[in-house]
Order: C-alpha cells, then structure tokens, then sequence
C-alpha cells in the first residue's frame, strides 16, 4: 500500500499520522488558535518533530452546523498558509482539506501533495477530473448533507454496508479517470449518531475488503467526549484508547490533533503486532 506524494512513496501498510492545522475560527477544538504566522510554523515544527508524516491543512470547519464559507475566502486563508509552510519546510507533505476543485488545483501546484476530499468529489463535479489531471492521492470520505443537514440524516439500513456500497461507487468513478492513491474515510461523526460511530469503530475491518488504505479521523471527536461525559479539550485519553482500536482493525492512518500520542500508539501497535 504505497501513494506517491511529490515523487515521494509512502508505505501506508505501516501505519502513519496525518496531524491536522485548523486555519479556521471556528474548528470544534482549535478554532482560532494561531493568531500569527510564528505561531503557526511552530505547531507545524512540533508536529513534524512528533512525527507526523503529513500535515493535512483546513480552511472550512466542516463541523455540524458550522458557517457556511465562500470560496474567496477558502482561497484566502488557506493558500498564503500552504506558501508559508512549504517556504519553511520545504520537504513536508501537505494535505489540503478541501471539497473544491479549484482550491485543490492552486494548492497543487504550490506544492501540496494530498487532496482530502469530505464530498469524494459529490460537492463539485470537478474534483476527480482535477485530482486525475495532476495525479494526486485522494482521500475521499463518507458524509451526507451539509453541516447544517447533516445530523438529521442518520437513518441506515446497515451501516458498514451502507457506506461500502457508497465508497464502492465513489471509487469506481475514481477508477475510470485513472486516479490511482485512493484513501477511504468512514467519516467518524459525519451523518452519524454516537451508537452507529461505535458501531462503525467495531466493523471497521469491514473496510478491508476495498483493498485500499482507510484514515480514521477520531481525534477528540464527540463520540468520544460525550460518552465520557467531559469536553473535546479533555479527550486526548479517550482517543488514544480508540486510535489503538482503530489500528488493531487495520487502520492506516491516524489523523489527530495530538501527534506525538498518536505516534506513540501507532509505534506500541506495531511493536504489538511483531510480536
């Protein structure tokens, strides 16, 4: 399982850490946070050194019932951003958090090596013609509606079924363009109550059948900070015990706020595993 980032192969089949830079105000745990450019490439060098394989940058809350966000302003938050950082680290991965074509073709050619794609290119008919054209990894998530919408369409028949049978259509129309590094994402707390997240965590090996590599985005996540009755700000324990989870049912990446705790789970797993 390896994609080609920026002539760079990466091997997913030892699981990696995508840590995630929120240039939003609004994000459910980071929102705001970096109110300048220091303090911006500082978080980037600590996830670095923490060992994070990507750095996957977002410039739209997708969180539920976040504001709506038009592409001018996208565009201007997120790629002086993506200049910034790949003028200091030069050598890093960037994965761009985006369901535009547009936005994804200017990072591109910036330098950005990974589209992440909540929509799997539902949201603009554009993106897979964009991401075949410059020949890109492409992660591509299960969601439903809007973050306005998206908590009041909950109703699945299965739902390890459901999805495979979303991601096998999404992949296929992936498939014809010739794009080639698909990711899959299940989309933790994305159209999804509490009990149908743990119910996707438990048949998350089910995903094994696509023979694709899957990120699992549990990090601080409700699901987690509901159940233990506490905040997003108090959940690093919570998901750290879920990363191992996911990791066990064969996740290939982890893509978290904390890095160095996630890199520290995913070296405890691979060590588990050799063993």
């Amino acid at each position: 399982m390896t994609i080609n980032c920026n002539g760079t192969l990466i091997n997913l089949s030892s699981p990696k850490v995508m840590g995630i830079l929120n240039i939003t105000p609004d994000s459910f745990f980071d929102g705001g946070r970096y109110q300048s450019e220091a303090e911006l490439l500082k978080q980037v060098a600590a996830m670095l050194k923490d060992g994070a394989t990507f750095i996957d940058i977002g410039a739209y809350s997708s969180k539920p019932n976040a504001s709506f966000v038009s592409e001018k302003e996208e565009r201007e938050r997120l790629l002086p951003v993506v200049e910034l950082i790949l003028k200091e680290f030069p050598n890093s991965l960037l994965s761009i958090d985006t369901f535009r074509s547009d936005i994804a073709k200017s990072a591109i050619e910036l330098g950005a090596a990974i589209i992440n794609d909540i929509s799997a290119g539902i949201e603009d008919k554009n993106m897979l013609q964009t991401i075949a054209q410059y020949n890109v990894p492409y992660i591509m998530m299960h969601k439903r509606g809007t973050p306005q919408t998206m908590q009041t369409l909950t109703d699945y028949d299965r739902i390890i079924k459901d999805l495979l049978f979303y991601f096998s259509e999404r992949i296929a129309e992936a498939r014809k363009l010739g794009i080639n590094d698909i990711i899959i994402d299940p989309g933790f707390g994305f159209a999804k109550t509490t009990a149908q997240n743990f119910e996707l965590l438990n048949g998350l090996e089910g995903f094994k059948i696509t023979d694709l590599p899957f990120l699992v985005g549990l990090s601080r996540k409700s699901m987690i900070y509901k159940t233990l009755n506490t905040t997003a700000g108090s959940a690093l324990n919570g998901t750290t015990a879920l990363h191992m989870v996911a990791l066990s049912k064969g996740a290939s990446l982890l893509r978290a706020h904390d890095v160095k705790e996630a890199v520290e789970c995913v070296k405890l797993y691979e060590q588990l595993r050799q063993s």
